[in-house]
This record gives C-alpha cells, structure tokens and sequence, in this order.
C-alpha cells in the first residue's frame, strides 16, 4: 500500500503533468505559430494588429513594420503587434 507521502507525491506529479498539457504546452504551440507567421510576412500582405487595426504591408525592417492603413497614412508597428495575416477579397 502506498503511504500518505508517496501518495502526496503522486498527486502533486500528476498535477504538475496535467497543468503542462492543458496549459504550457498549447501555449508554447501558438507562440511558435506567431513566430513562424512573423517570419513568413511579405510586403503587400494585409494584416489585423493585437489592436485591430488592419492595413498593408508596405515595408518590412528588422524589429518594425510600416503598414498603410489608409490613403497616404503609414503606421510604423512592432512585428509583435500583428495578431493575423488576413486574405481580403477583391
């Protein structure tokens, strides 16, 4: 029979094992997503910002992107700060 420490010990495992799957581990999923979305960007694609903004790609450089976001206004971002690429109709 298993004493009350080795039981604790198991239990406490067992919930470490069950946060690392419902919560690490997806995480770590998505944010390896978004970087590969981050490198994957082109100019002329059109995107959706954490903050909602949406607009086009005009230039891409290292850390920052410039994005039109209407008739002559360009907005220099974070690359971080893109939450989706965005396929628009025409």
């Amino acid at each position: 029979m298993l004493d009350s420490a080795t039981a604790s010990i198991i239990y406490v495992v067992a919930l470490f094992a069950i946060l690392y799957f419902l919560m690490i581990r997806p995480q770590q999923k998505r944010q390896k997503q978004h970087t590969a979305m981050i490198k994957g960007l082109n100019v002329g694609d059109h995107i959706v910002t954490v903050g909602g903004l949406m607009g086009s790609i005009v230039k891409i450089k290292d850390n920052t992107i410039v994005v039109r976001i209407a008739d002559k206004v360009h907005v220099e971002l974070l690359k971080n700060a893109i939450a989706q690429v965005t396929k628009i109709e025409e």
